[in-house]
């Protein structure tokens, strides 16, 4: 007891000081954020860009889609282009021909190379000079420069807008006319991404040849390149990284571990009989796997806009459901479904485990889950017909698509959903705390899983820290603090916290092994997931030092996801500990297959990418989309699938209970994610990588390189293991629905001879 409370104590440290430097971070981007210009003019007095209208643009791009329509400074989707980087290239070749007819009478293109060095040195030099004057918030181009701004302003202008001269490109971008129907949105827009551009290539006041965003994206016609920084804690993260793996695996080595108990002889929750809002909770796993198939549908639309920008095998299924609203939807649900079932599985194991069933806790489940169903339709919808009406900044916002990828849904949902989440945590908390309140062996282990789920609730207010007028760069801040925190932070806690929980109650761990355990993983979770939040954030208008430190930190988040692997094999041998136990089977299997994603999903492929040098060249291309699915599936969806089944079983008639279902299940949907991933998204992240390194990032995200033949045949590679997974989903839905209609309440299973009968 003594040493878990000094891990407890440790534990606090962490967090408090963690924590402080993100904040203290916070405030330093805040600080040296790119400046955004009141004007941009023409020293010869013309204003191409008056007050207001770079914040005006950035509404305006995120309510046309925004990070669900390319990216901007790398972060949103996959098919359009990076705005920063596609506007900073166009921008330079328009004012290197701009030069080059002038002074030459001829295009760039037809002069020797004397010439194109000459106009190239000048290029670099009229790019990276920083002519913001705070005194007056104003940018001034020379004339030239004017010009070329004026030329891609028209450029975005139609693009934008209904000009059918530009109808193919909006098909390789899979965006439809007419994306922005107001006019005063579709001149703003160019102001924006303007200064998104101007930020990656201006150098920093007093920091020669550094940018605002670190010299993001590669652009070798401006000398956009890696700063030494990169390089250098690009080294040190990985040297760093071999330190610590060496140092776990010496502790493991000198420590000895406790083995596992003698299993007991029956079924220790063979007896428990649910109580009323524990059955309550059975819809919500229902809900869980229609979202899963809605997802999977909404994936496959959107991998299929990859090669048709506008149809779905030749119908014009974008007039209805453009990419924005099925990739929308797609990295929503997942987020959803995913969370439903953590949500769900609380509620159920609450009573269980305390063995106390508090006053109106039914209702409360209830209510929660009709809240929750409203939140989930409420939105897509509201975003959906915001999207097709382009009802304007205001309502996306407010009630329809806010634009942010994995935080899409407008405030008004984002409040309702922090209210729901803040009743889960209520109702968890009713539910445990008698468990909480008694001396037991587990009460640190129940402490931990309560604990990890306030976490949950409490962080979602992040999502409301932002407003319409926010900087972009503080926008990317805080939506992090959301999406890492809780996917690599506080999901992770609950997810090891509950696995244990589960062992614990079955008699297959010791119960104060596995509270120690649980709070000195969670301190090399968070010691590295808390400041790993940093790097997402290396280019997106941050100071230098955010590099040094994501990088350090993000390298320690990889560490304990080296030795997961153990932990998959320990818990494959305690799935055969007792014959009682393959009551469980396919339920272990999941938490075995969380071990393997992790490693492989979160850690190898997310590693692949996190050092500042990869993601340098690898930022918003499919190498990222490789580990987003590979960790957000594989770890956290085969976890909420594992819990689905252990709380189903709890409340279903076991003569319906069907393992030659959920067997194909669990194989075809890790099999198909395999496919997916190392069949199509990985190679096509390196082809991309290779064009990101060769050219520059316009290039890797150029309809050159994203409808080659090449990439166009990766996303036809997809389909094989697409449709094993597909096939793994649908096989689960089957399974709930046998289950519903087979039996509603759990039946004695039959006993011979001490052993368990099959039935």
């Amino acid at each position: 007891m003594h040493s878990t409370r000094k891990l407890w104590t440790w534990l606090a440290i962490i967090c408090v000081l963690s924590f402080a430097v993100l904040g203290w971070v916070g405030t330093e981007i805040y600080l040296k954020a790119p400046p955004i210009p009141n004007q941009v003019v023409s020293s010869t007095g013309e204003v191409l860009f008056s007050a207001g209208q770079v914040q005006r643009g950035q509404q305006a791009w995120l309510s046309a889609g925004g990070q669900q329509l390319g990216t901007v400074w790398g972060h949103g989707s996959y098919v359009a282009p990076d705005w920063s980087a596609d506007w900073l290239h166009r921008e330079a070749l328009a004012l290197r021909e701009i030069w080059a007819q002038r002074e030459f009478g001829k295009s760039f293109d037809a002069l020797g190379v004397g010439q194109q060095g000459e106009l190239n040195d000048l290029l670099v030099r009229e790019m990276r000079r920083n002519t913001y004057d705070a005194s007056t918030g104003t940018i001034t181009l020379t004339p030239d420069r004017a010009l070329a701004v004026q030329q891609i302003t028209q450029h975005y202008v139609s693009l934008f807008g209904t000009d059918p001269a530009l109808n193919a490109l909006r098909e390789q971008y899979a965006m439809n006319a007419g994306s922005l129907p107001d006019t005063a949105d579709l001149h703003a827009l160019p102001a924006f991404i303007f200064w998104s551009a101007w930020s990656a290539a201006t150098d920093r006041p007093g920091v020669p040849n550094i940018s605002y965003t670190s010299n993001w994206p590669s652009e070798p016609l401006v000398d956009n390149h890696p700063t030494a920084g990169t390089g250098i804690w690009s080294i040190a993260s990985v040297i760093l990284l071999i330190a610590a793996i060496a140092g776990m695996i010496f502790y493991h080595s000198i420590s000895r571990e406790d083995v596992d108990p003698t299993p007991p002889k029956t079924d220790p929750l063979f007896d428990l009989k649910p109580t009323p809002s524990m059955k309550a909770t059975k819809k919500y796993f229902y809900v869980v796997i229609g979202l899963i198939l809605a997802q999977i549908s909404m994936g496959v639309v959107t991998a299929h806009y990859a090669v048709e920008g506008h149809s779905f095998f030749g119908f014009p299924l974008a007039q209805i459901l453009p990419y924005t609203v099925s990739r929308t939807i797609h990295t929503q649900f997942a987020v959803l479904w995913i969370a439903t079932a953590w949500l769900a599985t609380g509620l159920y194991i609450a009573p269980a485990i305390s063995g106390h069933e508090p006053r109106f806790q039914k209702l409360g489940v209830d209510v929660l889950f009709y809240a929750l169903l409203f939140i989930v339709v409420g939105s897509t919808a509201f975003g959906w017909i915001g999207s097709i009406q382009h009802l304007g900044n205001n309502f996306s916002f407010w009630i329809g698509n806010q634009g942010l990828a994995y935080t899409t849904m407008g405030r008004v949902w984002q409040i309702l959903l922090f209210i729901g989440l803040m009743l889960w945590v209520l109702l968890l908390g009713r539910g445990l705390w008698p468990a909480l309140k008694k001396p037991s062996e587990s009460r640190a282990l129940i402490a931990m899983v309560f604990l990890a789920a306030l976490c949950i609730g409490m962080f979602y207010a992040t999502s409301l820290a932002w407003g319409q007028h926010t900087h972009y760069s503080m926008i990317e801040y805080w939506r992090w603090w959301l999406v890492h925190l809780w996917v690599e932070g506080f999901f992770e806690v609950f997810a090891t916290a509950v696995i244990a929980l589960l062992f614990t109650r079955l008699g297959l761990i010791r119960a104060a092994t596995a509270n120690s355990a649980i709070v000195l993983e969670t301190i090399v979770f968070l010691f590295g997931g808390i400041l790993g939040t940093l790097h997402h954030l290396y280019f997106t208008g941050t100071p230098t030092f955010v590099i040094a430190i994501g990088g350090m930190f993000s390298a320690l988040e990889v560490v304990p996801l080296s030795m997961i692997g153990i932990e998959a094999y320990r818990n494959y041998q305690r799935s055969k500990a007792a014959p009682w136990v393959q009551t469980y089977k396919w339920s272990i299997m999941c938490f075995i297959a969380v071990g393997f994603w992790n490693m492989v999903g979160a850690g190898l492929l997310g590693f692949t990418i996190n050092t500042p040098i990869a993601l340098y060249y690898m930022q918003g291309l499919n190498m990222t989309a490789a580990h987003g699915h590979a960790a957000l599936f594989g770890v956290y969806g085969m976890l909420g699938i594992g819990l689905l089944l252990f709380c189903l079983r709890g409340m279903s008639d076991r003569a319906a209970w069907s393992d030659r279902l959920l067997k194909p299940t669990f194989w075809l949907l890790n099999i198909g994610l395999a496919m997916m991933v190392f069949i199509s998204l990985v190679p096509a992240g390196i082809y991309q990588a290779w064009a990101s390194v060769s050219q520059g990032m316009w290039f890797a995200r150029s309809p050159a390189v994203v409808h080659s033949h090449v990439m166009e045949r990766f996303v036809w590679m997809r389909v094989p293991g697409d449709v094993v997974f597909a096939c793994g989903a649908v096989l689960l839905a089957l399974f709930a629905i046998r289950l519903l209609i087979t039996g509603r309440r759990p039946q004695p299973l039959l006993v011979q001879s001490g052993k368990l009968a099959s039935v």
